[in-house]
């Protein structure tokens, strides 16, 4: 169905409550430091805050003033310096950004212009507009860097500026899980031809054959992961691909980024608290080396992206590949830890409602997923709007990530959306689950 089938009124509704919560989140995240804060850069890996700030601004008025709504640009000059292709993260601070109270200005005038031209605009006739699509790649911009900008609190030091409850729990009477299941051979639908926002790398839909295989029930808990640490998992090149070893020696890695050792038992940091490492929760912010070398030190290995996305969406009842998980609904709290409503990954076997037709939890929210492939395009791929959102980091220098952890708003995190790093990374929210070959039945 197109939206020219579809009444126009229900889809503004969607993109103005998709800006509108994304814009809010972005508050938060910009308005709970100092300004000297929103200036500094915390890492090298990541940009200052008031840059991301500025480049959510330009970015939407780049696409829905000018290319939506015809508009004549409102700061041509700043184009460049908010370009992340042009100028990688670590130069960032020389370039001459807004200042905050300018940046706050410029993103608040974009915005109010822009749902201007959500009223206005056809929501048919290009391929931009049709059902919303603009609006909606603009929220999920903003939420993306909303994540980036929440990696950025995790890695900058002083007291914690941000709080959340805490996640829920796997009920007491609950009956233990499998540690996996089975998925059977066969085909399934992978990716989308019919999700009105999903970006370019999700579609198109096509069928893809997967040999049986068998899949971790939940992500690798910290305490797996500690007896890997404790076995001695970073001293032994066996484990490592070369790439991941020579990182190892270079950095000195022995165990994931954030903990330590203290008094004799493992801490971590988070948020700028220090607090024991919960041995129940995912394993967090491990790079794809890590992930890979676990899982060789356990006798399995970290599954394919299509064998992912078969275990989170494939209905073996009715062979319809779902939206989610759980099923074609939205997202809602009762299904997966997402949105920043927790400030860390429930404990393991949480969100029961959430699981999968094969009884497989936890495979949306809480971590990033790593998997054994490299970012490549789907058959019958097209670039759309601009390549420089996918294409030029298709290859096998980027591995692929799914899933979304819990600081990814439901807008920017779907059954068949698709993350990608380096293999390095270990800042990022990132976690992963393991799979195993299976014999034939």
């Amino acid at each position: 169905m197109t939206s020219r089938e579809l009444d126009p009124g229900p889809l503004r509704e969607r993109a103005v409550a998709a800006l509108t919560a994304a814009r809010e989140r972005t508050r938060v995240l910009t308005g709970c430091v100092e300004d000297r804060e929103l200036t500094a850069q915390h890492s090298p890996l990541m940009s200052p805050l008031v840059w991301d700030l500025a480049h959510i601004g330009n970015q939407e008025e780049l696409w829905l003033l000018r290319a939506v709504g015809g508009q004549r640009a409102l700061r041509p000059e700043i184009d460049s310096v908010y370009d992340a292709f042009e100028h990688p993260r670590a130069e960032r601070p020389a370039l001459p950004l807004l200042p905050p109270a300018e940046a706050r200005g410029y993103v608040a005038d974009v915005r109010e212009r822009a749902l201007d031209v959500l009223a206005r605009a056809p929501l048919h006739g290009r391929p931009l507009v049709e059902a919303a699509f603009a609006f909606g790649m603009i929220a999920q911009h903003e939420q993306q860097h909303d994540e980036t900008m929440l990696i950025t609190h995790q890695l900058r030091r002083g007291p914690a500026a941000l709080s959340a409850p805490e996640p829920p729990r796997a009920p007491a009477s609950a009956a233990p899980l499998p540690s996996e299941v089975r998925v059977a051979g066969g085909p399934f639908t992978m990716g989308t031809s019919a999700e009105p926002w999903a970006l370019d790398n999700e579609r198109p839909a096509h069928r893809r054959f997967v040999p049986a295989f068998h899949i971790d029930t939940l992500p690798v808990g910290n305490g797996a992961y500690l007896r890997f640490v404790e076995d001695g998992g970073y001293a032994d090149p066996r484990w490592w691909r070369p790439e991941g070893w020579a990182q190892v020696r270079r950095q000195r890695l022995a165990a994931p980024l954030f903990w330590r050792r203290e008094g004799g038992a493992w801490v971590r940091r988070r948020f700028g608290v220090v607090e024991p490492v919960p041995l129940d929760e995912p394993v967090l912010h491990v790079s794809w080396y890590e992930a890979d070398a676990y899982a060789r030190w356990a006798g399995r290995r970290l599954p394919t992206e299509a064998e992912w996305e078969k275990a989170a969406r494939h209905d073996p009842v009715t062979g319809a590949s779902r939206r989610y998980p759980w099923g074609d609904a939205d997202p809602g709290p009762e299904h997966a830890n997402l949105g920043q409503r927790h400030l860390r990954p429930a404990p393991l076997g949480a969100y029961e409602e959430g699981q999968s037709p094969y009884g497989i939890r936890q495979l949306m929210g809480d971590v990033w997923e790593w998997t054994a492939s490299d970012f490549l395009p789907y058959p019958g791929f097209r670039a759309f709007p601009y390549r420089e959102y996918s294409e030029v980091f298709f290859g096998d220098s980027y591995k692929v990530l799914r899933g979304g952890s819990f600081a990814v708003d439901p807008v920017a995190c779907r059954g068949t959306f698709r993350n990608w790093d380096l293999p390095v990374r270990r800042q990022i929210f990132s976690g992963f689950r393991t799979a195993r070959d299976a014999e034939p039945a």
